[in-house]
């Protein structure tokens, strides 16, 4: 009898000393991540003023902080220091690497996501016209979002990964993002029912989870 009461005390002992060293244990750090505006200069520009590329980036930016795996900059830090470096529109997809290792100083970032849409448009089929963006008449419409965009070291310049995203949508109809007295925000629930924002949400979600599928590349 006193020998099992030893036994099980010793059970309780270690159990006790095991949990308490998990606890101790520090979480491992999350590496830190800013994304870019996208560029889209081989795009056809009937999008007028608005900046599709800045919105791209900012559902990119949703994606990986809903998933935690990295922490990501805010937004506006990284505009601030873009403005800085006179970040231009043409380096967004290519950006150099001292400008890259100047951006990563200044935010505390290892590794920058630069990117660009290769393709975001409605085709319409069997009747129906498009008017600044605007589906209208009848037909089928099959909506296509295209991405592209690398993971790079700010450190080295080297890319690290380099992931796709496509979304397509059916659905009938697509919101325009002209400046022609009609606009919607992506963050616009309109936005975000329409055809083109179904369609850019899954060719997102699909680049961002290319990225996860890869992480064990980087250090």
């Amino acid at each position: 009898m006193k020998g099992r009461m030893v036994a099980a005390l010793a059970v309780v002992v270690a159990s006790a000393v095991m949990g308490g060293s998990a606890e101790g244990q520090a979480k491992p750090k999350r590496m830190a991540v800013a994304v870019m505006d996208f560029d889209y200069g081989t795009l056809d520009r009937w999008w007028g003023q608005y900046d599709i590329g800045k919105g791209m980036a900012d559902q990119v930016v949703d994606a990986l902080v809903n998933d935690g795996t990295w922490r990501v900059i805010e937004r506006k830090k990284l505009d601030t220091v873009l403005a800085e470096q006179d970040f231009s529109q043409s380096d967004r997809a290519d950006p150099s690497a001292a400008k890259l290792s100047k951006i990563g100083k200044v935010l505390g970032v290892r590794y920058i996501i630069a990117g660009s849409i290769t393709r975001f448009s409605t085709e319409k089929r069997g009747g129906g016209v498009r008017v600044k963006g605007i589906g209208l008449g009848g037909g089928k419409a099959k909506t296509i979002v295209s991405l592209t965009a690398r993971m790079i070291d700010t450190t080295t310049g080297e890319i690290m990964i380099s992931a796709k995203g496509q979304g397509e949508s059916g659905k009938g109809g697509d919101v325009g993002l002209s400046t022609g007295g009609f606009g919607a925000s992506t963050n616009a629930e309109e936005w975000r029912e329409s055809a083109l924002g179904e369609a850019q949400e899954k060719a997102c979600n699909e680049l961002v989870n290319q990225f996860l599928l890869k992480k064990d590349r980087l250090e």
